[in-house]
């Protein structure tokens, strides 16, 4: 019997419901004098927020450790609050909208890793929000210059940035292809 491979499923509201985890934006440890934080929203090619994507964080150095399981049920009970993880997952709301508290990215690596999974994906997407001084950073010399502000977080506030991700359209975010 010989097997072939089968195409990738679509991606469905039910990331929303089984994949996120009680405290899954609090990426920072609580209290910490340093916290940022990042929110935006995402939307699809109308520019439309979709309500049921799925956004995953990463950021080196962190410690995924710190994530707790439930010894009964196996599921995550969330953060022991003390360390940072350096990995996030968060639903959109309603309103296409997400937030989460991080630590500033290091100068070598100024930027948040993100993965989005939204219906209507056969895959998901990468890309980067830029935060602080990018300008330094290889990738972005690779990228037109018109579009390198799609992968930029944008001041808000004292320690707050907004990054939209528009899946599609005149506004598309800049996603990266990862070879392996």
């Amino acid at each position: 019997m010989t097997l072939f491979p089968t195409p990738s499923q679509t991606v469905g509201p039910f990331y929303g419901y089984a994949l996120p985890f009680p405290g899954g934006g609090d990426i920072a440890p609580a209290g910490h004098p340093a916290t940022i934080t990042v929110h935006g929203c995402v939307r699809d090619g109308n520019g439309d927020p979709v309500p049921d994507a799925l956004l995953e964080f990463w950021q080196g150095s962190g410690r995924p450790g710190s994530l707790r399981r439930d010894p009964v049920t196996g599921g995550f009970t969330g953060r022991n609050g003390m360390d940072f993880t350096g990995f996030g997952r968060v639903p959109t709301d309603a309103d296409g909208r997400w937030v989460v508290t991080t630590l500033p990215p290091p100068e070598a690596t100024p930027y948040l890793s993100v993965c989005v999974f939204a219906r209507g994906l056969m895959h998901h997407l990468f890309t980067r929000a830029y935060v602080g001084d990018a300008a330094a950073d290889p990738l972005l010399a690779t990228i037109p210059e018109q579009r390198r502000s799609t992968l930029t977080a944008v001041p808000t506030g004292e320690r707050a940035y907004r990054f939209d991700i528009h899946l599609q359209g005149e506004k598309e975010t800049v996603f990266l292809d990862f070879h392996g």
